[in-house]
């Protein structure tokens, strides 16, 4: 089935999803690689606060390539999941209702998708200059210091996806 969803990206959304869905996201997401998961991490263990407030937020797994002149953001397709599968259950834990990337995610993701109301969609690799047509607007919002890895708020306009995995824990990869 084919659907238009809006962020915030609410649990009341989420359980409605289906592995399969097609969708076209419109609003703000975050970006986050491995990098940047990390620092989050930390800062969390040292009681600090996330550079941003990830409830009800959608973060794509993504390190896109600079802008050339004219562009908004360079090429920026989904790197793959699987190496922010340690630091993923907090972060659901937390409020973080939608991942964006590609590839398999471990069992303990899965569960706490399934306990937390999440889901995990799949943007489709190697259509990294298609996907930054959708991106109209982007601002690098915390970790400068990490270049393509920093977290960026991206304002996206009908980026596709697919539900991959649902709150349910149906997952299409099975």
């Amino acid at each position: 089935m084919r659907k238009e969803i809006f962020t915030p990206l609410t649990r009341d959304d989420t359980r409605s999803l289906k592995a399969g869905d097609i969708l076209l996201i419109t609003g703000e997401i975050y970006t986050a690689r491995d990098a940047a998961h990390k620092k989050m991490i930390e800062i969390l263990d040292a009681g600090g606060e996330l550079p941003f407030d990830i409830t009800d937020q959608i973060i794509y797994y993504v390190g896109p390539c600079p802008a050339k002149p004219g562009q908004i953001i360079g090429s920026c397709g989904p790197t793959t999941s699987g190496r922010m599968d340690a630091y993923a259950p907090r972060l659901i834990g937390l409020g973080l209702t939608g991942m964006i990337g590609k590839g398999l995610r471990n069992d303990e993701v899965i569960q706490a998708m399934k306990e937390n109301g999440s889901v995990y969609f799949g943007a489709t690799g190697g259509a990294g200059a298609l996907l930054s047509k959708c991106v109209i607007a982007c601002k690098t919002i915390a970790f400068e210091e990490l270049g393509a890895e920093a977290i960026m708020k991206l304002t996206v306009k009908n980026f596709p996806v697919i539900v991959v995995i649902d709150s349910h824990g149906n997952n299409l990869y099975n």
